[in-house]
């Protein structure tokens, strides 16, 4: 067993792992934090992504151990603290930027990323950013809509 401490959504974790952990099952099997979801197991769906220092990354690509002393934002640290939504969580809940919901944690964390980097995305640049992550309910077309919305640019896609 390994010992692991890390910040996970501003507050300070620990726990035992063995080596082989996987972060998305330390997040949710070790601290309850079920928001990041396990789709797939191969780092093909984008389901499970959350920040590791700042950066958006597959919590199923990399062992606990690997985060150890990092800063881990997962979906349940992106609304303020009462509960509030995030503008990028209110965009996806007002453009209907998801169906089943299996696939809107680690679509939110991927387009949070994005939007970081580049706060005034194109269409084609959002898509093309999404491209690892796997919704198999809506065409993307909402899912784009609503990260549009949440840069700004809601009157472009809704003009389309």
């Amino acid at each position: 067993m390994t010992k692991v401490s890390m910040t996970v959504n501003g507050k300070s974790v620990s726990g035992e792992v063995e080596g082989r952990t996987l972060l998305v099952d330390f997040l949710r099997e070790g601290l309850e934090l079920t928001g990041t979801h396990v789709g797939c197991d191969t780092s093909q769906c984008g389901a499970c992504v959350v920040h590791v220092d700042g950066e958006a990354v597959k919590s199923c690509s990399i062992f606990a151990a690997e985060a150890e002393g990092a800063e881990v934002t997962t979906i349940e640290g992106m609304a303020a603290p009462d509960g509030t939504l995030s503008p990028l969580q209110q965009a996806f809940q007002d453009h209907h930027g998801l169906q089943c919901g299996f696939c809107t944690p680690g679509m939110v964390m991927s387009a949070a990323a994005l939007l970081k980097e580049n706060p005034r995305p194109t269409e084609a640049e959002v898509r093309d950013y999404l491209e690892g992550n796997l919704c198999r309910c809506t065409g993307y077309h909402n899912i784009v809509k609503a990260i549009m919305a949440a840069s700004g640019q809601e009157a472009a896609v809704a003009a389309e």
